[in-house]
This record gives structure tokens, sequence and C-alpha cells, in this order.
């Protein structure tokens, strides 16, 4: 079985899809994470760490590993 994470929410891979793990739904957008209970921005950005200035990537984590930040800079 393949499995990953959606924001802090684990997933598997079943019949080509990406489904939740607790329920078999879709993976979708409008769940929220489970670290800090907020959906994503309309950007689809962490909200926790939404729209930060010079950063080209983020994760917060979602409670299930370290976060990060990618800048510009490096």
């Amino acid at each position: 079985m393949i499995y990953s994470y959606s924001r802090g929410h684990k997933i598997i891979y079943i019949n080509n899809e990406w489904v939740y793990a607790d329920n078999l739904e879709k993976v979708n957008d409008e769940r929220a994470c489970k670290r800090c209970g907020n959906k994503p921005t309309s950007e689809g950005h962490d909200f926790c760490i939404k729209n930060r200035k010079g950063v080209i990537s983020a994760c917060c984590g979602h409670g299930i590993d370290k976060g990060y930040v990618l800048t510009r800079e490096g």
C-alpha cells in the first residue's frame, strides 16, 4: 500500500486515486490542517505561514513533520 499525508491527514493510493485513510473520501482542499485547524488559503498556501514575502515554497509540517521555508535567497 502506498501512503502519504495531506495537511497532516494520512492518505492512501487506491484505484488510481488518493483518498483519506480514515473515511476513504477523495483528497481535496476542503479538509483543514490537522495541526492548526485552518483550511488552506485560496492560493493553496498553508494558512499558518501564508503569503510570506520572498518565499517560493513552504510547509508548516502539519504536526507530522518539521516545516520548511524556501526563499528566493536560498
